[in-house]
């Protein structure tokens, strides 16, 4: 019997950490189809929001908007859950106003890395907001396409093109 516990074990062990299992599933919505009460937070923070993209995914017991949109020519992108309440949102800022310790981050780790889009990130508790991350992507020297979130102070949080191990 208990090598019958132990393969009914190994087997529900395998089918947990199978690729793409208990992972939010992202699905297409159009902007009509957006919730009121989504559109009313977007609306409240970013009243000529025009929309580019739309999905919803389950998160935890949330289901969470992530709306890509423009705001007065400005690239921004919100995740709202289902009830109107932000999680957070990004805007797009000019190169130059990248803080100093990010650019270094980014050059010491890739030098010479040619800049793309950069956005600011906010998290959301509540009526508190808070300068959270910044997201930058950038074409290195040997033309591979990066991206990496840095904290304000220019610690790299996340980057895509860091070997597995080193994201853990």
């Amino acid at each position: 019997m208990s090598r019958f516990a132990a393969l009914v074990c190994a087997a529900a062990l395998c089918w947990l950490v199978v690729p793409g299992r208990g992972q939010a599933q992202e699905e297409a919505v159009s902007p009509e189809k957006i919730p009121q009460a989504v559109m009313d937070a977007l609306r409240s923070k970013f009243p000529q929001a025009k929309i580019d993209k739309c999905t919803k995914a389950k998160e935890g017991d949330d289901v969470v908007y992530d709306i890509e949109f423009k705001q007065a020519e400005r690239k921004c992108e919100a995740d709202i859950k289902e009830n109107g309440t932000y999680i957070n949102y990004e805007k797009a800022i000019a190169e130059k106003d990248l803080p100093k310790a990010c650019r270094d981050a980014i050059e010491k780790k890739y030098p010479k890395a040619k800049l793309g889009d950069i956005m600011e990130e906010t998290e959301v508790t509540g009526k508190t907001e808070k300068l959270s991350a910044y997201e930058v992507t950038f074409v290195t020297a040997d033309k591979k396409d990066g991206e990496v979130r840095l904290s304000p102070d220019g610690k790299i949080l996340e980057d895509t093109l860091a070997a597995p191990e080193a994201k853990k």
